[in-house]
């Protein structure tokens, strides 16, 4: 796509049945993403190259999407290229953070399906998605590029030390990794997926706490989310890590936005906000822990 506007990229694809339609669609943090109309129906267009320092593997995520179709969790891949992929267009109503707060027994169950029935469908080498690992690699490349947020570090790497410590052992499953509340769509019957840049094999407290923390979840729902999922009231020491996983999550995401704003741009995304606002949420979700668990982060 390089040196080209979208629409100039959309008519290169070989994909299309006659004559063809586009307009922009709006929200995406990283890529940017068109709906195209032909002869055929509608389509998803999403553009985005490898992002090395998100460790995103394009080729990885196309093998996960088609996996998720498969699996009967996400719309069909009908086309990839060299930093592209196209999607069947799915009607559905995507969800903002009030529709996972309020359903929250819905996207357990939804996600214990998905992790129990997505590992039949992968293929390829085994990517291993450990979220205090990406925090560890994103303080090396934050430091490396004398970012402005090279000053907390020492104390984001220490968080996150205290945050890994306090996880469990659990089942390896193959999981989402990045349920912002607008990866969920609601097509009125079911809840479909989409986005699996950071799909791969991790402990089931990520997706969980994931979509807890990107979606402001109360803490009632929080617990839930889990119970539903794991279809029992959990353990005291297995709600001490999904809690502590939540702040990882928030972390994660707060630091991922640092290290976009070094190296992407996208319409309408200030990623220093985006920094900020997680920032807020990581604090309060601090707090919430050392209330609930008596003891202090650092």
């Amino acid at each position: 796509m390089a040196g080209k506007s979208g629409r100039e990229a959309i008519a290169d694809l070989p994909c299309w049945r006659g004559a063809w339609q586009a307009e922009p669609l709006t929200g995406g943090l990283s890529n940017e993403i068109w709906k195209v109309t032909d002869a055929a129906g509608a389509h998803v267009v999403r553009f985005g190259a490898d992002y090395p320092w998100h460790h995103v593997d394009r080729a990885r995520e196309a093998m996960a999407a088609r996996a998720a179709h498969a699996a009967g969790f996400a719309p069909a891949v009908e086309h990839t290229g060299p930093g592209v992929m196209v999607t069947a267009f799915v009607e559905a109503r995507t969800w903002g953070p009030d529709d996972v707060a309020a359903d929250p027994m819905r996207v357990g169950r939804l996600l214990a399906r998905f992790h129990r029935e997505m590992p039949a469908h992968v293929s390829g080498p085994g990517y291993m998605f450990w979220v205090f690992h990406v925090v560890r690699d994103y303080a090396r490349t934050l430091a490396e590029a004398r970012s402005p947020h090279a000053r907390d570090l020492p104390r984001y790497l220490a968080l996150n030390a205290a945050l890994e410590d306090r996880q469990v052992p659990l089942p390896i499953v193959f999981g989402h990794h990045d349920l912002l509340p607008a990866n969920f769509l609601d097509d009125g019957e079911r809840l479909w997926l989409i986005d699996y840049e950071y799909a791969g094999f991790s402990t089931p407290l990520f997706d969980l706490a994931g979509a807890v923390a990107n979606a402001g979840m109360p803490p009632e729902a929080a617990r839930e989310l889990i119970g539903a999922y794991l279809d029992r009231t959990p353990p005291p020491e297995l709600l001490r890590a999904f809690d502590a996983m939540q702040c990882a999550a928030l972390l994660r995401e707060a630091m991922w936005a640092m290290v976009s704003a070094l190296f992407m741009s996208a319409p309408g995304v200030d990623y220093d906000d985006y920094a900020r606002q997680n920032l807020a949420a990581l604090e309060e979700a601090v707090q919430g822990y050392s209330a609930a668990h008596r003891e202090s982060l650092p």
